[in-house]
C-alpha cells in the first residue's frame, strides 16, 4: 500500500512538471566546516540547470552537480583525509528579493556519493557509499545571476544501509560562478 502511493505521488510530480528553457554551465568551490572540527572543501561543476514549472510550487530551478570532496580532520602531525565524490540533483525556489534586486533562493537536494575510506574522524560512517543532503540558502550577487554565493547545510550519511551510520554533518559557504 505504501509504495503504491509513493509511486502515485512521484507520477503526479512528474505529471504537473512542465520543461522549459535549459540555462548553462557553472562551477563553485566551497569550505565546509563539520560539527566535529572537520574541515573540507568542495569543488562543484553544474553541466545543466532546468527551469521547471510544477502545480505544486510553480517556478523552480533542477541543476546536476557533481563535486569532488576533501575533508581533513585532526592536528597537522595527526590528522585524518577523507576524499568523496558526489553526484546531486538540487531543486532551487525563488522565496524573495534583496533589495528589488538581488534573487534570495531557497534550495535542497539528495544526491549520491562515494568515501575513500569508511573510518573518517574517529568514526566507522558504515560505507564507501553515502547520501549527500543539503539545505540551504542561494543569493545572486547581480542581476544577471552569475555571481552567487550559498549557505548551506549538508548531511552525508549510508542511510541505514549499514549498521554504522553516525553520519558527517557540514555548514559550508560556496561561491559559485555561471557562465
Amino acid at each position: 500500500m505504501f509504495s503504491f502511493f509513493r509511486y502515485s505521488l512521484f507520477a503526479a510530480f512528474l505529471y504537473g512538471i512542465t520543461f522549459s528553457s535549459m540555462a548553462g554551465q557553472s562551477v563553485a568551490i566551497d569550505y565546509l566546516h563539520g560539527f566535529d572540527d572537520i574541515k573540507g572543501v568542495r569543488v562543484a561543476y553544474r553541466p545543466v540547470t532546468t527551469s521547471l514549472y510544477t502545480d505544486w510550487f510553480g517556478d523552480i530551478k533542477l541543476y546536476w552537480e557533481a563535486s569532488f570532496n576533501v575533508w581533513e580532520y585532526g592536528r597537522y602531525n595527526d590528522h585524518d583525509t577523507n576524499l568523496a565524490l558526489a553526484l546531486s540533483p538540487v531543486l532551487v525556489k525563488q522565496i524573495s528579493t534583496v533589495y528589488d534586486k538581488y534573487p534570495l533562493y531557497l534550495e535542497a537536494g539528495i544526491g549520491a556519493s562515494l568515501v575513500n575510506d569508511r573510518h573518517f574522524a574517529g568514526k566507522n560512517i558504515g560505507s564507501h557509499y553515502q547520501f549527500e543532503d543539503r539545505l540551504g540558502l542561494l543569493l545572486s550577487l547581480d542581476e544577471q545571476e552569475v555571481n552567487q554565493l550559498a549557505l548551506r547545510y549538508m548531511h552525508y550519511s549510508n542511510g541505514g544501509l549499514n549498521s554504522d551510520n553516525p553520519g558527517l554533518d557540514f555548514l559550508n559557504v560556496s561561491y559559485s560562478y555561471h557562465f
